[in-house]
């Protein structure tokens, strides 16, 4: 005779919000399982005489209540649902009687087939929640789970949203980090795979340029220094007359939108149109382009502080609003963007107003990228050090002692890591 495949469990989200719960068994199955029950709004109701201490945080917190005490029967009166995770064998099988003559669905950890339902994999993205059974193979269950959410945080796998009404588009501000396209955040990353039209700057990872879809439209708002540019009005129009025309729109920036990226004058200029704005941060080169290279913008016993400096104007220009003395009396780290071509008038100005001329710097050109190289100096040469090596922006300039405890990690061997 041939064999039949064991029926297959029917998929049914639950709704739970207000419900009662009831969870047997306060170990680590709980633990994995309540924040989801917790989430879904469920009144939960957890019986054990102990509890882990996530479990018992959860508790003391007033997310569910705690009954310090075994199983008995009656405690699965009035329950909609039931999770059955005790170390007690005949507790479990007593339970379980008690769900199937109460019509709860139950789920046991230690026995699955005697369970009425069974827990799918699960995961969420992007307002999605992605759950997955494949009967008795938690594995592949799992590893199935993983790439869907995987795809679906990345971009590789994804659906078109139902497409707006003109005047009804949104835009989204997303900070791609400093150039590497790994360091981009997950939402950032999903949402350029949502766009219809891309507004790039130069300093975005221009490598997920080439994996948006022929139909999505990019426009160049590269901001060259000393060179070609795309006006920040012309910018601001661009983003306005592509949402009002229904499109989903990113405006894709290096590092962070809002360090000296400008993405507030954006945002403001989208409120006044009434357009949705949402803004993803990114990774900020001023803290891990110097980690690149492993220079620590802090580190015990030697910076307690860091300084994020922008560099575009001269120190002695009317518009700089920087507070050049007291910047030069700090003892900490100071971190130097857009300023390759004040380099030597900034490292002077914090000579003559007291900090070292011997203080360790580090320049590095295009951190994150293939093109990364790094020049070490001190305050009073490298200004000279950078036109001698033809450094470029863009460069981050780490100016402090940091700079030596970097030197002495790239020294380490291999596997090291620094304190």
């Amino acid at each position: 005779m041939a064999e039949h495949p064991a029926p297959a469990a029917y998929p049914v989200g639950l709704r739970l919000h207000g419900r009662r719960v009831v969870v047997l068994g306060g170990g680590q199955v709980a633990q994995r399982r309540l924040p989801a029950l917790i989430a879904a709004g469920a009144d939960v109701l957890l019986v054990s005489p102990s509890a882990t201490a996530s479990v018992e945080a959860m508790a003391e917190a007033g997310e569910l209540r705690w009954e310090r005490r075994r199983y008995r029967e009656g405690d699965l009166d009035g329950a909609w649902y039931a999770l059955i995770t005790t170390d007690d064998p005949e507790a479990n099988r007593a339970a379980s009687a008690e769900a199937e003559a109460r019509r709860v669905w139950a789920v046991r950890s230690d026995d699955a087939e005697a369970a009425t339902a069974w827990t799918p994999a699960t995961g969420r993205s992007a307002g999605v929640t992605v759950a997955v059974l494949t009967g008795q193979d938690p594995r592949r269950t799992a590893a199935l789970r993983d790439a869907i959410v995987e795809g679906l945080r990345d971009g590789s796998i994804a659906a078109p949203h139902r497409r707006t009404r003109p005047g009804g588009g949104r835009v989204a501000l997303v900070g791609g980090g400093p150039g590497d396209p790994d360091l981009i955040t997950v939402r950032g990353r999903r949402l350029l795979a949502e766009a219809d039209v891309v507004v790039a700057d130069r300093l975005g990872p221009r490598d997920l340029l080439d994996e948006l879809p022929p139909h999505v439209e990019v426009i160049d708002a590269a901001k060259i220094p000393y060179g070609r540019s795309m006006a920040q009005e012309a910018i601001n129009a661009a983003l306005i007359e592509h949402a009002k025309a229904g499109k989903t729109v990113v405006r894709l920036k290096g590092g962070d939108p809002f360090v000296f990226g400008r993405g507030k004058e954006e945002a403001q200029a989208l409120a006044e149109h009434g357009i949705p704005c949402t803004v993803v941060p990114g990774i900020s080169s001023s803290i891990s382009v110097p980690g690149t290279v492993g220079i620590p913008v802090t580190h015990r016993g030697v910076a307690h502080e860091f300084t994020v400096i922008s560099g575009h104007v001269a120190p002695d220009d009317p518009r700089s609003l920087v507070d050049w003395p007291s910047l030069a009396r700090l003892g900490g780290t100071l971190v130097v963007l857009m300023g390759v071509e004040q380099c030597g008038a900034i490292a002077e100005t914090l000579i003559r107003h007291g900090r070292s001329a011997d203080t360790p710097v580090a320049v590095i050109q295009e951190g994150t990228t293939a093109a990364q190289r790094r020049v070490d100096a001190v305050l009073g040469t490298v200004g000279e050090r950078v036109r001698a090596e033809g450094i470029r922006p863009p460069a981050v300039i780490v100016i402090g002692e940091v700079v030596t405890i970097g030197r002495e990690t790239d020294d380490a061997p291999a596997g090291a890591t620094a304190d």
